[in-house]
């Protein structure tokens, strides 16, 4: 496990290191939803079943519920297609971690699509500008492991059962 100093001194380096590009076209996926960049596993599509969240952070490098990540996410409307953006680990479906996308873009001021449900998240160490988030709560996307780009960093815990409190309400 890195030292407290050694860990802060990489995130600082992420931030200053441009991000990564998107993978090549050939390893985006294809009509079948088979590639995935980074990843080995075909996306059976968004989590629709009862999410059960854990809270589990573990600064070991590994993605883990209680974690902003930087991973693909595939467009709700077109899952061969999709784009690399903070997502809140939230649990697990096998051997899928799940997921909540983040944006930057404030939905208070300029409305998302109807039926999307976003709460106000904060700043955090996730994105490099320091700029507010939102999280999407009415869609669960599932993360290959293998996919993720980089940690971003761990939310802490209030903020946390106040992500899992907004999921609850939009659930019914």
């Amino acid at each position: 496990m890195p030292s407290p100093l050694l860990r802060r001194v990489l995130r600082l380096a992420r931030a200053v290191v441009p991000a990564t590009r998107p993978a090549p076209r050939a390893d985006r996926p294809d009509a079948g939803g088979r590639a995935r960049p980074g990843g080995t596993r075909t996306y059976p599509g968004d989590f629709t079943g009862t999410l059960r969240p854990v809270y589990a952070p573990d600064p070991d490098g590994a993605p883990d519920p209680g974690e902003i990540v930087w991973a693909w996410v595939p467009y709700e409307e077109d899952h061969t297609r999709g784009k690399d953006r903070p997502v809140l680990l939230v649990g697990r479906d096998g051997p899928w971690l799940l997921g909540l996308m983040l944006t930057s873009r404030d939905h208070d001021a300029r409305p998302g699509r109807p039926g999307e449900d976003w709460l106000d998240l904060g700043t955090g160490d996730w994105d490099a500008r320091r700029r507010p988030s939102e999280v999407r709560l009415d869609r669960v996307v599932r993360v290959d492991a293998a996919a993720v780009r980089r940690e971003g960093a761990m939310l802490d815990r209030g903020r946390f059962d106040q992500v899992v409190a907004g999921i609850r309400s939009v659930a019914g």
